[in-house]
């Protein structure tokens, strides 16, 4: 049996609407998200990021605009490695 686990799993994400009517997932760190145009799709989403923990999913009253700046720092790192898959989807 494999066990496999997503990129960001145990992450905490957040869900809402943005000022256009979409809905926005995206996790604590801003390196996970997106648009979607249905809460069940980002829900669904959301939850396959994080590992499948209901618990670790808040779901944000108002306006909720994506925001993929980091809040996190990110060490600069110069040779091949940055040319990893990770890193291509954390850019």
């Amino acid at each position: 049996m494999h066990n496999t686990k997503p990129p960001s799993a145990g992450n905490l994400f957040f869900i809402g609407r943005d000022s256009h009517g979409n809905w926005v997932v995206q996790d604590k760190d801003h390196l996970c998200g997106g648009l979607f145009v249905d809460r069940k799709q980002a829900l669904k989403f959301a939850l396959f990021e994080n590992g499948h923990r209901p618990q670790a999913v808040v779901m944000v009253p108002g306006v909720f605009e994506l925001d993929m700046n980091r809040s996190v720092p990110i060490p600069h790192h110069s040779g091949p490695d940055m040319a990893s898959p990770r890193a291509q989807r954390a850019a």
